[in-house]
């Protein structure tokens, strides 16, 4: 029997392995979770208009832990209430999670705030008279979970925090420390794809301030977060992935990391 050579497969073009190898790049490209095109913000005052924001155009990548500095005043809680749902702008698309966020009347606002966004503030803003497991458990409830399953998932996430053995405590006996990693685990228990953190570790002491940003660097690794966080500790914003400065209504990317903060 004679035996003939198998045909060699065609070799792809110049092109076409050009073409392919641009589609492969494009799609290792993460893609953005915030867009924010034309955002304008202004308040009216009894000396005219405030304007903060002015055509403020920015995306965040979905992975990315990017850091918002800039002077008090210059609006970077008012901008993080905005992406968050918490206030409107004066004009502007924002397109954050998937969703059209300007568009969003008070009941989705509250839906979408539940559902995709995990928010931590300054201040623990823990209810007193509820245990950490329960604190941590209220977004669970309030979407309509059975209060066992909320529960459960709240010790969980307590463990994720170090603070299984805290659970039953109010949060009068716990330290400031313990009562921003309760904030935490509460503003993770959703699962959300955005955390916006508002000056997290600004009550805290030097030594306190750095184990909370350490947690939220390793929960922003493990469950694959994307985070914004506003931070007046340029140290802190440093460890970012990138490091945005508000200032003049616009955000400009420091391309140094600066060694104090503000």
């Amino acid at each position: 029997m004679t035996l003939f050579p198998l045909a060699a497969a065609p070799r792809a073009s110049r092109a076409a392995r050009e073409s392919e190898s641009r589609a492969s790049e494009f799609a290792a490209i993460p893609s953005p979770v915030v867009q924010v095109a034309g955002l304008r913000k202004a308040y009216r005052t009894s000396r005219g208009s405030l304007e903060l924001f002015d055509n403020l155009n920015f995306e965040v990548r979905t992975g990315e832990m990017v850091a918002i500095v800039g002077q008090s005043g210059a609006g970077k809680s008012t901008l993080l209430h905005i992406l968050g749902a918490l206030d409107v702008p004066s004009s502007g698309t924002i397109y954050c999670a998937s969703t059209s966020v300007v568009s969003l009347n008070a009941r989705e606002a509250a839906a979408f705030r539940n559902r995709e966004i995990g928010y931590v503030w300054q201040f623990h803003y823990l209810l007193p008279e509820f245990t950490a497991q329960e604190n941590v458990a209220m977004p669970l409830m309030a979407r309509g979970a059975r209060r066992s399953d909320a529960m459960a998932r709240a010790a969980n996430w307590l463990r994720e925090v170090d603070l299984e053995d805290r659970g039953d405590h109010r949060p009068g006996e716990l330290s400031g420390g313990e009562q921003q990693r309760v904030a935490l685990a509460r503003a993770l228990v959703n699962d959300p794809r955005l955390l916006l953190a508002d000056e997290p570790t600004g009550d805290l002491d030097g030594v306190t301030a750095n184990l909370v940003f350490e947690l939220i660097e390793r929960l922003h690794q493990s469950h694959r977060l994307t985070s914004i966080l506003v931070t007046h500790n340029l140290d802190l914003a440093a460890r970012c992935t990138r490091t945005l400065r508000l200032e003049n209504g616009q955000l400009k990317a420091l391309a140094t990391a600066p060694s104090s903060a503000t």
